[in-house]
């Protein structure tokens, strides 16, 4: 039996964030949420490839409620940019998606002198989560 998002019902005024929009399972998955009716922040380390992207889902979801921001998990200083930016720009988050990852990359340290892996799949997650977790609180089914 396949999955589908057919019994998923309107999410018309949530908002969501998905890390590591412009590719694989997070670019299904902002267009899944688009196609709900959701706004969807896709957040991506490489503007060109997240607008790329966005114009991919917009060329099939006309309609869709899609803004880019630039977040490098690998820089907790951009961690704390993206979030200062999204919390100025929104007042509510619904869906918090830490889908950005590394997998087996060659040995080099983040921005701010972690293990590459463990500084972007954890460590700028983590941050990210700790940072907009107040938006999410009085959220009716936030995730």
């Amino acid at each position: 039996m396949a999955w589908t998002m057919d019994p998923v019902t309107t999410q018309a005024g949530r908002v969501a964030i998905v890390t590591g929009a412009n590719t694989g399972l997070g670019f299904e998955t902002a267009k899944a949420l688009a196609k709900a009716g959701m706004t969807v922040v896709m957040a991506c380390r490489d503007r060109v490839k997240g607008e790329r992207a966005m114009a991919d889902i917009l060329a099939h979801l006309p309609q869709a409620d899609l803004a880019l921001m630039i977040l490098d998990l690998g820089s907790l200083a951009s961690v704390c940019a993206f979030s200062d930016a999204f919390r100025a720009t929104y007042k509510r988050l619904d869906l918090l998606i830490n889908n950005a990852g590394l997998m087996m990359p060659p040995f080099f340290r983040t921005a701010d002198g972690f293990e590459s892996q463990i500084g972007v799949n954890y460590i700028g997650h983590f941050v990210l989560t700790a940072q907009l977790i107040e938006l999410m609180k009085d959220q009716m089914g936030s995730r």
